[in-house]
């Protein structure tokens, strides 16, 4: 991977090393635990020195005893060691019952399991290295995963909606819970080994500030975003976005190719002046019978598929058939040329016929 130009921000080392949460919710609620029974231990060893007269370690001993309910000691032979007695019996009941309770939530609830699937997450996520970050999980976020699974392509998925990590969770995707507009959030992903971000969310707004954030913290990060207004494509731009797709536009732009020109069986925009086309020679085609080296022109015919076999970078001589399939790259204006070869001639519609093969003008002639 190439170096990376990564600028310093705030809470950078913080970020890297920050704890998940629920972690520190389940840390909190041990530590409370802990504290209790170290607070009343403490004060029973205390109160049993001064009112039996014991050492301390014996004190200490003996308090634990009577807090776990044992009974390896003797009873205390004065009124307040009595009543300090008593007092570690009922707390040190209590305060196991809490404790049990406490860990029988985290296991039956799923609880520990999850903090642990978490961390789990965050250390496969800091091993991640040229990978892609997809901000937000939403239709075109799932469209964008299904497409970097079947390339084979490391990803990542960072959404705010903890329903979303459900969904994630389900399908094996690595998921960071935040806004991919905050800088820790995107520090968390990886941004700092990161292959690229796809902005994706379903607001521009948000697809603008997300562009903003990574442009800021890493200055050579390709970014690929998403806009649904005509007008938020330049604000993108110049927000720092590489490539700017809106998915209605191109959408409508493919729809109107395919019902204007029944022969393509599909598009890919390679780069930005060339595209990859597969065209279906047709029965009465103008391009029916020629040489690929007769229609090619300017485009490359990359391969040619005839019934069930496919033929990669066929000759030039090589006979076009109906019913044949060729996968031919080049400019808009050259795929042009072939698009109009290979449409088929409409015939002019008719209102319908008389039986004796005369057309049917809707007039009776008595």
């Amino acid at each position: 991977m190439p170096d990376v130009h990564l600028v310093p921000r705030p809470g950078w080392a913080r970020s890297s090393t920050a704890t998940h949460p629920q972690l520190l919710l389940l840390a909190r609620r041990v530590a409370v635990l802990g504290a209790i029974v170290a607070g009343f231990l403490g004060l029973g060893t205390v109160g049993l020195v001064l009112a039996e007269g014991v050492g301390g370690w014996y004190a200490f001993r003996w308090a634990l005893d009577t807090a776990a309910t044992v009974g390896g000691f003797p009873q205390p032979h004065t009124l307040a060691g009595q009543i300090i007695h008593v007092l570690l019996i009922v707390l040190g009941v209590g305060t196991l019952f809490y404790g049990l309770a406490t860990l029988t939530e985290l296991i039956v609830g799923g609880e520990l399991a999850e903090v642990l699937a978490a961390r789990r997450t965050r250390r496969m996520i800091d091993l991640f290295t040229d990978h892609h970050i997809i901000c937000s999980f939403g239709r075109v976020g799932r469209q964008v995963a299904r497409d970097l699974r079947a390339a084979r392509a490391e990803y990542l998925v960072v959404d705010p909606v903890p329903e979303n990590r459900e969904l994630a969770q389900g399908l094996g995707v690595p998921f960071v819970e935040g806004d991919p507009a905050n800088d820790a959030v995107l520090i968390q992903a990886g941004i700092a080994r990161a292959r690229s971000i796809i902005a994706c969310a379903d607001s521009d707004p948000q697809n603008i500030f997300i562009t903003l954030t990574a442009r800021e913290l890493r200055a050579d990060i390709p970014i690929v975003a998403r806009a649904a207004l005509e007008d938020s494509e330049k604000k993108l731009k110049r927000a720092g976005a590489d490539r700017v797709i809106s998915p209605y536009k191109a959408s409508g732009t493919e729809m109107a190719r395919l019902a204007l020109h029944p022969q393509l069986r599909g598009v890919i925009d390679v780069d930005a002046e060339y595209r990859l086309e597969r065209l279906v020679v047709g029965e009465d085609c103008d391009g029916a019978g020629q040489t690929i080296g007769d229609i090619r022109g300017g485009a490359m015919i990359v391969g040619l598929r005839r019934d069930s076999a496919f033929h990669p970078q066929p000759p030039g001589d090589t006979v076009l058939l109906p019913g044949d399939i060729i996968n031919a790259m080049g400019t808009p204006s050259t795929l042009g040329r072939l698009e109009t070869l290979f449409d088929t001639p409409r015939q002019p519609a008719t209102r319908g016929r008389r039986d004796g093969g005369e057309p049917d003008t809707g007039a009776s002639n008595h």
